[in-house]
């Protein structure tokens, strides 16, 4: 395999009408990527949906495997995984972007593609990856599946925001083919439609201890910011005063900040910044943005 896969034809695995579901190839490349002279002790899909893994098990030849789905009455946040895993390939729901109740027939309240807030839909994925996780085999190797999401003009990177779990040995952008958005005609001329998925593939090197890696987002106030330029705070300061601002408007605004804490001078570095930067210049006695 390459650290970029791509896959036009999804092969003859499991049921091409089934929404959301992968290629076959991707999950037959990974297993014979990983056991080039052998078979997994144990395969286990979560998320097997339309029964693309289960085709890939039986065209190697794998029968020691289990396709695990609501579809077929088990619950990813409340049963557990069975034990004795060396591969585990998961392909969860990409949030609420597909209704896999819809394809069921049957509601589920544990099902990761109900809708839910993004922090709540992270939250489950989350339990579930861990399960899998210690579920492993030492040695073992979780490979999960997951797309990115852009809903309301915001941009949402599962992989960035979901716990990682174990060690990370590979990451792989995959090609997107055959989207419902494919045909979708964009207003926004400025707008890139989202064409990959990532695989990444975790590896359980330890028995007893093992990496947790969580990304968080933290709001900042650049008035509390100590290490930005003092262009950089008159830039933001006539910004906000909707670009026109008297000498005296610019002095109470950054005079709070915290870059002005034991400074004895700042009115006098804030006039020289102002005649000295070329992106400020004055106009009838206020100053305006004027970046060229």
């Amino acid at each position: 395999m390459q650290s970029i896969v791509s896959y036009e034809n999804r092969g003859d695995f499991g049921d091409s009408k089934y929404r959301g579901n992968c290629t076959g190839y991707i999950i037959r490349d990974l297993i014979t990527q990983f056991y080039p002279t052998s078979k997994p002790k144990k395969f286990v899909e979560i998320f097997s949906g339309g029964g693309t893994g289960k085709d890939v098990a039986k065209s190697l030849n794998i029968t020691n495997s289990l396709h695990l789905d609501l579809n077929n009455g088990w619950d990813a946040l409340t049963d557990e995984i069975p034990s004795g895993a060396d591969f585990i390939f998961s392909h969860p729901p990409y949030w609420d972007i597909i209704s896999y109740e819809s394809q069921r027939n049957s509601h589920s309240e544990n099902d990761l593609s109900n809708k839910m807030s993004y922090e709540e839909f992270i939250k489950k994925l989350n339990i579930v990856n861990e399960k899998i996780y210690h579920s492993l085999l030492y040695g073992g190797r979780h490979a999960i599946l997951i797309g990115d999401v852009r809903k309301q003009g915001k941009y949402y990177s599962i992989i960035k925001d979901m716990d990682w779990l174990g060690d990370l040995e590979s990451h792989i952008i995959k090609i997107q083919y055959n989207c419902v958005s494919d045909n979708k005609v964009y207003a926004n001329t400025n707008f890139i439609p989202i064409r990959h998925e990532h695989l990444l593939v975790f590896k359980k090197n330890r028995i007893w201890l093992f990496n947790k890696t969580h990304t968080s987002t933290v709001q900042i106030n650049i008035m509390e910011v100590t290490n930005i330029t003092w262009r950089d705070l008159i830039q933001a300061t006539i910004q906000y005063l909707k670009n026109t601002a008297t000498i005296d408007e610019i002095y109470n605004i950054l005079e709070k900040s915290k870059k002005a804490q034991n400074n004895n001078h700042v009115r006098e570095k804030i006039r020289q910044t102002l005649n000295n930067n070329p992106n400020f210049k004055k106009i009838n006695n206020k100053w305006v943005l004027c970046v060229e």
